[in-house]
């Protein structure tokens, strides 16, 4: 089986809207690029603002001009990575009208992808190996990201359940459920590295079957 995407983001949908971006902005985002390499290579307890400036060609001093700390630059990277998917994935669901069994197959498909990204397996490797040491980044991690997709699909839910086209006593819960649906078993075996990343058309075959449960029990 081939890996869905080796680029660092998976296949998510650019966002249309263009921002002109200051060259302090500019140079924000490319420390945080460097210090994602960095995560990634080193792990979080390893890396040090020394080694991030290192690999930026600056000084210390530079990177503390822009983040008070390494936590800090942790948080903007997930910040930003997130925040793009999210945007891409999820924001639409709100105002979403199309029937629900299509919405959430394209949601699930899309909720796949980005699990299956080399970007995101890399960072729910680096937090899980620190949640212990560290439970204040996994609760960032998990605040900054699963939770924000969570809230927009629990939304999403509410409406349906307001137009009577699913009956739920609790969405925050079903939500949960269906994004737990999607993963799978899979999805397990390969955080374990014990597997490669499916195909696209396995990852549409999940979603389908991932829908048709979450339907069965709580479509009407």
């Amino acid at each position: 089986m081939g890996p869905v995407n080796k680029k660092p983001y998976g296949t998510v949908r650019k966002l249309s809207t263009t921002v002109l971006k200051t060259p302090k902005d500019q140079r924000r985002d490319a420390i945080i690029e460097v210090a994602r390499e960095v995560f990634f290579e080193e792990g979080y307890a390893a890396a040090s603002m020394s080694s991030i400036a290192a690999r930026l060609g600056g000084s210390k001093g530079t990177l503390y001009n822009y983040f008070r700390s390494k936590e800090d630059l942790f948080a903007a990277q997930v910040h930003k990575d997130c925040d793009r998917f999210a945007e891409a994935a999820f924001a639409p669901l709100e105002t979403d009208r199309r029937p629900i069994a299509e919405v959430l197959t394209q949601l699930g498909e899309r909720y796949l992808e980005h699990l299956y990204s080399d970007w995101a397996m890399r960072t729910y490797r680096v937090v899980v190996a620190e949640a212990i040491r560290s439970p204040e980044l996994a609760r960032l991690f998990y605040e900054i990201g699963p939770a924000q997709g969570l809230k927009r699909l629990e939304v999403y839910l509410e409406s349906a359940r307001t137009a009577g086209l699913v009956e739920m006593e609790d969405c925050a819960v079903a939500a949960g459920e269906f994004l737990t649906l999607c993963r799978g078993h899979q999805h397990f075996i390969y955080s374990l590295n014990l597997r490669e990343a499916p195909t696209m058309e396995q990852i549409t075959a999940q979603t389908r079957h991932a829908v048709r449960l979450f339907l069965k029990s709580y479509g009407i």
